[in-house]
């Protein structure tokens, strides 16, 4: 079963589409921009919460274009100021009023209409020194380079301006050109354009779903939604017990790398799993189970550097029956005994297994027996598959591979997954940790469906992050505190 996900589609897929969506219906075509503008504002909003939330007082600029982005813009700039009463706006139209396309025009003159005192219309010497928020408008998807004698100089002035979010609708304007406007985050109104998957000066990307895609899955590179949550969202099973719900193994830990594997296990019992087993350093087992008492610890018998020892496997193989998925390698560390541990394990284990972290080695990939998913960044990534790209390492290898990053990609089978959940509040030790154990109570749920498990727990994972960030901001946290926010994470 597919996870829910929306395809990504080049601009002139893009423009394919909205024409057989509104098929030239101008009321559509009205309805459409209405929702993307006061998604935009939402969103901005909601990401403001991050740096403490949207200024009393704060002014907001508007860039617009001739076109429907610059209707997308004022319509957010509408939001902004509907929910902040103090706010207020500043709109440049960069090639005039008499320009703009009469969609935009309409969410003129009803911005105006709905805010008379609080919303002017400024010249480019006419901007203020600083802005809350500068909404880039100018140009959509549709532009073509290069910038012209109009655009060039209002791009230099806005980001020359102090601004506390830079937000661009689609894509930033001259976004194939030195020049570009530089956004702090992205938003994909309906539709994510492939080109904005690799653009430095995007800044963070926000997928905001419209409805175009309600009745379509994809077979093609996806971006994936909070959909794919789903199955988190309804009633437990009433007759379900502990066994039921998956009994997750995990194997890792090393008296040099300790917090590792407990974090794992943190995540797994937060993240649902009915049972944990975990297999550790047998000198870490007290503290470990004074800590968590809710997991099984077996202690492994260990290296003289604090490894687990190649004798100690049975420990393993004669519970095997029991398990559903298995997480190997969190904290494993550099002892080479460790690492011939699970090069054998993997070679005799039919379970899904989840390596991270140290197991991440090309021999140990190469030996698995069963079904594998694959957690590394991009370093881990360089290790296991040399000059390999994400799609083609994942096709030879048969894995799934969930290549850790700002936008975190899911590849299977050819295809791949794009999360935009997250944000850089993930860039701390730790993070993958947490997400091994969240996707590992996943495999240990549905060990059918690797691509899905691996779907939700990398959404839920960054989606929980997104939570924490805009609770407690992104700098004066813990890594585990993510785990208080796995519940958030899951509403709508």
């Amino acid at each position: 079963m597919l996870p829910a996900a929306h395809p990504i589609l080049t601009c002139a897929g893009a423009h394919t589409l909205e024409k057989r969506l509104f098929a030239g219906d101008q009321a559509k075509e009205w309805q459409a921009m209405q929702m993307a503008g006061a998604a935009v504002g939402a969103a901005v909003l909601q990401d403001f919460r991050e740096i403490g939330g949207f200024p009393a007082g704060g002014r907001v600029l508007v860039v617009a274009g001739k076109g429907h982005n610059g209707g997308d813009a004022l319509i957010a700039a509408a939001e902004i100021l509907r929910r902040e009463s103090t706010a207020a706006a500043d709109v440049h139209f960069a090639y005039g009023v008499p320009a703009i396309r009469p969609h935009a025009m309409r969410a003129w003159r009803e911005l105006q209409q709905a805010f008379p005192e609080r919303v002017r219309a400024v010249r480019l010497h006419g901007l203020a020194a600083t802005y809350a928020v500068a909404l880039d408008g100018l140009f959509g998807y549709r532009y073509r380079p290069p910038l012209d004698g109009r655009a060039r100089p209002v791009l230099k002035k806005v980001n020359a301006l102090q601004v506390a979010l830079r937000a661009a609708v689609d894509l930033p304007s001259g976004w194939t050109e030195e020049g570009a406007f530089q956004a702090d985050f992205t938003y994909a109104t309906g539709i994510v354009k492939a080109p904005l998957l690799d653009l430095p000066k995007a800044g963070r990307l926000r997928y905001l779903d419209l409805g175009f895609f309600a009745a379509e899955m994809p077979k093609a590179d996806a971006v994936l939604t909070s959909g794919v949550l789903a199955p988190l969202r309804t009633w437990r099973d009433p007759r379900a017990d502990k066994r039921k719900l998956g009994h997750l193994f995990v194997l890792g830990g090393s008296r040099e790398y300790p917090g590792a594997v407990l974090m794992t296990v943190l995540a797994a019992l937060k993240a649902g799993a009915g049972l944990v087993s975990a297999f550790v350093p047998e000198s870490l087992v007290p503290a470990f189970a004074a800590r968590v008492p809710e997991a099984i610890w077996i202690g492994w018998p260990e290296t003289p550097s604090g490894g687990l020892v190649l004798e100690g496997r049975h420990l393993l193989l004669e519970r095997l029956d029991r398990a559903g998925a298995m997480v190997m390698g969190p904290g494993l560390g550099n002892d080479r005994e460790s690492h011939a541990l699970l090069r054998d394990l993997v070679a005799t284990v039919p379970h899904p297994v989840l390596l991270d972290a140290d197991a991440l080695r090309p021999e140990i990939v190469q030996a698995a027996r069963g079904r594998l998913v694959l957690t590394p960044h991009a370093g881990e990534f360089a290790r296991i598959a040399g000059r390999s790209d994400l799609r083609s390492y994942a096709r030879k290898s048969g894995a799934v591979v969930v290549l850790k990053g700002p936008v975190t990609r899911i590849a299977h089978g050819g295809r791949i997954l794009h999360s935009f959940f997250g944000g850089p509040v993930l860039a701390r030790g730790g993070s993958g940790d947490l997400l091994a154990g969240i996707i590992g109570a996943q495999l240990a749920l549905t060990p059918a469906d690797l691509p899905a498990a691996a779907s939700r727990g990398v959404v839920w994972h960054g989606r929980a992050a997104d939570a924490l960030a805009r609770t407690r901001g992104a700098v004066a946290v813990r890594t585990t505190d993510l785990l208080d926010f796995l519940n958030e994470g899951l509403r709508l």
